[in-house]
């Protein structure tokens, strides 16, 4: 009886889930971008400076007077961000309401 106790709690005890034991993302690739380099994850996130993002947006347009385009790669965790908000997060905005905390967004690449 007692053998039987023990092989049930046993098999209950290996159903049961471990917290914590899910396994973690690894790196991908590594890529270099001109400002930062960062990671794409197995799980299709990622990852700069610590921060885990789920998008990667390369923002393409023209800035006022440019004679070119630009485009602007982040990494975010908003889905969409306009050109306009890019380019002023890029450091051409005096005003600190229009730059991205470090756990939205991160320019990694511009061009």
């Amino acid at each position: 009886m007692m053998k039987k106790i023990l092989l049930l709690l046993l098999c209950v005890l290996l159903l049961i889930p471990i917290a914590g034991c899910a396994e973690k993302p690894a790196v991908k690739d590594t890529v270099e971008g001109n400002m930062r380099t960062y990671y794409e994850m197995t799980d299709g996130t990622w990852m700069c400076d610590g921060h885990t993002y789920q998008y990667r947006l390369e923002i393409g347009g023209r800035m006022p007077n440019a004679a070119k385009d630009s485009v602007f790669t982040y990494l975010s965790n908003i889905e969409e961000i306009s050109f306009q908000q890019a380019y002023m997060a890029a450091g051409v905005s005096s005003s600190s309401e229009d730059y991205f905390l470090p756990e939205e967004a991160v320019l990694v690449d511009m061009n």
